[in-house]
């Protein structure tokens, strides 16, 4: 794996402006330094090294396969809503393309046949993020529908300061967040329950929340993270979801409420219909508006379809930093190149824990090179340096990459390669509810991959 940034390595026969090998094999604590010095804003303090040397998460395919092993789709479908239940665990390495969607499918389904269905739905609720992804494209930062319905709160478009210090004196709320900061990953129902607190009791704006734990998941994906928030806070849900304690206390044993100051007293005491009244001024019932149509996005190919690229330069975005997936494993014996785009630092601000992992999954790629700064500018400038006649790339439905790649077409051919069909979606004409949308596909996604 060879890291160019624009510092010069003697003894090494490199081109122009870029520069030093990062070597496969270092120790956790040996990449943790390697990066904190290359990205100084992702690793501030102490706290925030120890957290990345210590994360229970290790990048690479070898360490997915062995969490996939484990997988238990019976038991998640009994267990699920359980922070101890048997949840798969296995989001970083999808996010990343370590593991494909399809494979995932593959193998629940081999394992439990039709009692895989539940564990095959929510990852059809993935699926079904990427394609609203797709589809929206950036305007997923925004609200999809006006809120289900009108919140008390003042809204605040930043995160309390007592809650980022994990100091509110809840101690559900702080415990998550502690998680969050320490590990980068949180059970399904803690997030939920976190983004309904934030957003409907202490007023924090959804994107405010959603680009927190952007920041800090080690599976971030704007598409099912900033989506999910806009179900939570009811801008893209018929009705806001409200956490309250009974709830918190079912599926967790009460281990937060036996501990907490504030038991019996605090912000989601009552049932659905009591909060709803006491934190919305018109209630949570149905909004009258109608919900607007989603049309899915067409099949990417930025440009004009090209002519069979004999050599291409595989480019590996956040959505495929593996060798497996399909442009890489289309062309095994192609040079392989993944930048860190600047502008996804500012954007996303990538705890120092996503760092590491992102880079245990490139070590994974042999002679990957990992440049950080434009692609636009970038991947058409090692093309032409290495002798590729065009650029090969999976599917991904960022926008940023797919800005990236148009601007790149003009200047060479670009080949979109597709990830294993995780359904057949021909039937889908409108994408603004996930009901309708698994009804259309849910037949075919449990359905293996032929072989």
């Amino acid at each position: 794996m060879v890291l160019w940034d624009g510092r010069e390595v003697s003894g090494m026969s490199l081109e122009p402006d870029t520069t030093a090998a990062v070597a496969v094999g270092l120790t956790r604590d040996a990449l943790v330094r390697r990066l904190v010095s290359r990205f100084p804003a992702s690793g501030s303090g102490p706290d925030d090294t120890a957290a990345a040397t210590a994360m229970p998460w290790k990048g690479g395919r070898r360490t997915a396969l062995e969490q996939l092993a484990t997988l238990d789709p019976a038991g998640y479908a009994r267990t699920r809503n359980h922070v101890d239940g048997a949840v798969s665990r296995l989001s970083p390495w999808i996010r990343h393309g370590v593991l494909s969607l399809a494979e995932v499918r593959d193998a629940a389904v081999h394992r439990a046949g039709a009692a895989a269905e539940k564990f095959v739905s929510e990852l059809g609720w993935r699926d079904y993020w990427r394609q609203i992804h797709a589809a929206l494209g950036d305007r997923i930062a925004v609200a999809v529908e006006p809120p289900a319905a009108s919140p008390r709160a003042v809204a605040r478009d930043e995160m309390p300061a007592d809650v980022l210090a994990a100091a509110t004196g809840m101690a559900c709320v702080d415990a998550f967040v502690r998680r969050l900061h320490d590990t980068g990953w949180l059970h399904n129902h803690e997030r939920m329950w976190l983004a309904s607190w934030l957003v409907h009791v202490r007023g924090v704006a959804w994107r405010a929340g959603a680009d927190w734990f952007l920041s800090h998941l080690v599976d971030g994906d704007p598409a099912s993270n900033h989506l999910s928030w806009q179900w939570v806070a009811g801008t893209f849900s018929a009705k806001p979801y409200l956490f309250n304690r009974e709830n918190l206390e079912t599926f967790t044993g009460g281990s937060h409420c036996r501990v907490c100051p504030v038991f019996g007293v605090c912000d989601v005491e009552g049932s659905y219909e009591e909060l709803a009244e006491r934190l919305f001024t018109a209630g949570a019932g149905p909004r009258s508006n109608p919900t607007p149509s989603i049309r899915p996005a067409p099949p990417w190919q930025p440009g004009d379809l090209p002519p069979a690229v004999d050599r291409p330069l595989v480019w590996l975005t956040l959505d495929s930093a593996s060798a497996i997936a399909p442009a890489a494993a289309a062309h095994p014996a192609a040079p392989r190149i993944f930048v860190v785009d600047a502008d996804w630092l500012t954007a996303e601000r990538p705890a120092l824990k996503r760092l590491v992992f992102l880079w245990e999954c490139l070590a994974d790629v042999p002679e990957v090179e990992i440049h950080v700064g434009d692609p636009r500018v970038i991947v058409p400038a090692r093309a032409a340096a290495l002798g590729c006649d065009g650029i090969a790339v999976t599917d991904t439905p960022c926008p940023r990459v797919r800005a990236a790649a148009t601007v790149i077409a003009r200047a060479r051919p670009i080949v979109v390669h597709d990830w294993p069909a995780f359904c057949d979606r021909g039937r889908v004409k409108d994408l603004a509810r996930f009901s309708r949308y698994w009804q259309k596909v849910s037949g075919s996604a449990m359905r293996p991959t032929p072989s």
